[in-house]
């Protein structure tokens, strides 16, 4: 009960520092915040699927750039409304993953990463060909973000607000699927389909559902990015976007909501601080901290941070009950042995044949 409290009002702490942010903050600090949490969406996408069903996936670029041209082309060019564009860029993705699944599931470890290897090849292939469409190689500008008059805030401040709602929504969303009944299904699945299977949990069905969910959040991602950046163009679909948020995934922590969010923030930020440390030497450094992340918490950062807390919960617990025993208690188990005098003797002989030890206390 204690830790759930601790919890919550780390939770509710979070939040208020997270609303008063952009109000005292820079418009390129509210940018930033924003596109965490719209990676984050994409790595909690991939981590549905990866993490918690256990299928390595390399295409969740391929619905990030899909969600983003839906985005854009819905509300840039056909003028639609905004949530309008939101849904089309979660059921179209999460349509298109679906028909991938179903091939997909029946293959296993590599083969399935080999698969989905091709998605993020072809859609490039693709946004770059429809030129009237996608604008080809040079993108598409879409600016979809307005602000309404009666706010009072500036477009980067309402921004930020809009990305982090939707973001907190979809998180929200998603680990109420994880820890209810889709989760541990997905875990099942995941140790071993014949145990899934003897249990009435069909694997191919509930990868098939995983793989669609991950890209619905992928484009759903995208269509958060679109918000932020206004702009979309065929290097957001590159194989590169997918490696690095399957990395990033598994530093942040695979099967886990928080190293989700963990691994948006390394991704924005290790490249900053790695940048402002030596502008040259930008990606080595950016691999040098990744390499040191990995040696200092294999299980990925959110592993690390729940045994700390789970040891300082515990070490918490047993000094609040040495601190509420009775003080008879506290001596006794404070008191030091003592050593007590040698016995000294020797045997005797009780005329029977046995012995019996003879003792003398100096």
């Amino acid at each position: 009960m204690r830790r759930t409290w601790y919890r919550a009002g780390a939770l509710a702490a979070g939040i208020i520092v997270l609303a008063a942010l952009p109000l005292n903050s820079t418009p390129y600090t509210n940018y930033q915040v924003a596109l965490v949490a719209t990676y984050a969406v994409a790595i909690l996408g991939l981590n549905l699927v990866s993490g918690y069903a256990g299928q390595i996936s390399l295409g969740q670029s391929a619905f990030f750039g899909l969600g983003g041209y839906c985005a854009a082309i819905a509300t840039a060019r056909a003028g639609w409304p905004l949530p309008a564009s939101f849904l089309l860029a979660c059921a179209l993705p999460a349509a298109v993953g679906l028909l991938i699944a179903i091939p997909a599931v029946r293959l296993r470890g590599h083969g399935l990463a080999i698969f989905t290897l091709a998605l993020p090849l072809i859609g490039v292939a693709l946004a770059k060909r429809f030129l009237d469409l996608t604008g080809g190689s040079e993108g598409l500008s879409a600016r979809i973000a307005r602000v309404p008059g009666w706010t009072g805030l500036d477009i980067d401040q309402w921004t930020y607000y809009v990305v982090l709602a939707i973001a907190g929504a979809l998180f929200l969303l998603a680990r109420n699927m994880v820890t209810g009944r889709l989760g541990r299904a997905l875990s099942t699945v995941r140790e071993n389909e014949v145990v899934a299977a003897s249990m009435g949990i069909s694997p191919r069905r509930y990868k098939a559902l995983a793989f669609a969910m991950a890209a619905a959040y992928g484009g759903a991602a995208g269509w958060l990015y679109v918000y932020t950046i206004g702009f979309v163009s065929p290097v957001e679909m590159e194989l590169l976007l997918s490696i690095n948020l399957l990395a990033m995934m598994i530093v942040g922590g695979m099967g886990s909501v928080l190293g989700s969010l963990l691994g948006g923030v390394l991704y924005v930020y290790v490249p900053i601080v790695a940048g402002t440390v030596d502008p040259v030497r930008t990606t080595l450094l950016y691999g040098a901290i990744l390499v040191l992340v990995l040696f200092l918490a294999p299980g990925g950062i959110a592993r690390a941070l729940h045994r700390t807390g789970d040891w300082l919960s515990d070490l918490g617990d047993d000094w609040r009950r040495r601190a509420s025993a009775p003080e008879e208690t506290r001596k006794v188990h404070g008191a030091t042995t003592q050593r007590l005098p040698r016995a000294r003797g020797g045997d005797r002989d009780d005329g029977n044949g046995s012995h019996r030890l003879r003792t003398r206390r100096e």
